[in-house]
């Protein structure tokens, strides 16, 4: 992991990175709640799991069509709205959680039963998501109906059509052979999520370290998401091509309508949140 080799290394072995992937609780809420309680120093999120400590801004992030390219997204988490809320975010957690940088988890799509040739394709189909806040509602108003399916179960789900499709970046369910199943083989590319994820850092363990040690716990961070990055970017063309190879059938779709409907309920969300300057500086930025 390059955080724990920039760290290390800049550090001549002074700072020490035990990585545990996936090994330190189960859901991301209870990662969160670690870190709060010094269980854990450094962790990635998703924007949605962080409401859950009481930080609803944070959503901002998972509003569907917020960005309409990865060069929109950088500029808006690297630039001013990225550290406004990071400001945001340590405030309201009381100096729990800093955050280091920004991650992606690629572009997500939509992959069911069938191909979705229009909006209307949707109407009446189950889909896998979240079943409450803003991304539920979203997809309640384009007709869907938000289905909720553990990760670990969605291959039989969609196997035994318990649900109709579902919805993800290429490298996340071409892993999974979800594109091998019956209600997995058709992806339309909706687009309509270029996901974000948090890393952070407990406030209180980066206040406790030297000067020279903050300088490289945070060279250590961008190192990391440069890398991240990097790393998912091509990813996601390889797993695409494979996909084709392997039988999947991808398609393009007018988002357009998509975007109308998701305008205004990102209006509404960004005033319940009372964000809705920040808002506005991402769609400045288009």
């Amino acid at each position: 992991m390059k955080f724990q080799e920039v760290a290390e290394s800049e550090s001549d072995g002074a700072i020490e990175v035990e990585v545990h992937a996936g090994t330190l609780g189960t859901e991301e809420s209870e990662l969160v709640e670690r870190l709060k309680l010094g269980g854990a120093d450094v962790v990635l999120v998703s924007p949605g799991f962080m409401t859950s400590a009481g930080i609803d801004e944070v959503d901002l992030f998972a509003l569907p069509y917020l960005f309409d390219s990865y060069e929109h997204w950088e500029s808006v988490v690297d630039g001013e709205v990225g550290e406004e809320l990071a400001s945001i975010i340590n405030e309201k957690s009381n100096n729990d959680f800093k955050v280091l940088g920004y991650w992606t988890a690629g572009v997500r799509h939509y992959y069911g039963k069938k191909p979705l040739e229009s909006i209307d394709d949707l109407k009446g189909m189950t889909i896998r998501t979240q079943t409450s806040g803003v991304v539920a509602n979203y997809w309640q108003q384009v007709g869907a109906i938000p289905t909720s399916v553990a990760w670990g179960e969605l291959y039989q789900a969609l196997q035994q059509n318990v649900v109709d499709s579902a919805e993800n970046a290429y490298p996340y369910y071409i892993q999974q052979n979800h594109h091998r199943t019956p209600n997995g083989k058709y992806t339309t590319e909706t687009g309509h999520d270029y996901t974000t994820r948090l890393l952070l850092i407990s406030g209180d363990k980066f206040d406790s370290l030297t000067e020279d040690q903050k300088e490289i716990i945070l060279a250590a961070a961008d190192a990391s998401v440069q890398a991240e990055r990097e790393a998912l970017y091509a990813q996601e063309e390889e797993y695409k091509e494979l996909a084709l190879e392997e039988g999947a059938e991808i398609n393009e779709i007018d988002r357009a309508p998509f975007i109308e409907i998701a305008a205004p309920l990102n209006e509404e969300a960004a005033q319940n949140m009372g964000i809705e300057e920040l808002l506005q500086k991402i769609n400045d930025l288009k």
